[in-house]
């Protein structure tokens, strides 16, 4: 199986294009060490929900949720953002529909 390319990333660095929708990136603020603890905790509670979706538990599965969202935030993927220029959050937006619309009109997937 071959390896998926990379996701784009808008110019400024603060969304990866996923099948054309913006999702925002890590806060490039974080030191490294802070960034790798963050990342395994996402890990380790998306692996608790799983765990918990297949247990049929409601409560652990909601526990989980709680820590990948915690995770998230401190993350910076989710929250407050971690930008200061006052900038909207377009995060789930299609590119198409941002201010990003004609980076995204050049940059984005090619149909053949």
């Amino acid at each position: 199986m071959a390896d998926a390319p990379a996701p784009l990333v808008t110019p400024d660095g603060r969304y990866l294009v996923v099948r054309g929708r913006l999702w925002r990136r890590t806060d490039p603020s974080l030191p490294e060490e802070r960034r790798a603890e963050l990342v395994h905790e996402l890990m380790e509670a998306r692996r608790a929900k799983k765990t918990a979706l297949a247990d049929d538990d409601p409560e652990a599965r909601e526990a989980a949720r709680a820590r990948v969202d915690a995770a998230k935030t401190a993350l910076g993927e989710r929250g407050p953002v971690w930008w200061d220029d006052d900038a909207p959050d377009e995060t789930r937006r299609m590119a198409e529909n941002t201010r990003y619309a004609e980076w995204w009109a050049e940059a984005g997937p090619q149909t053949p």
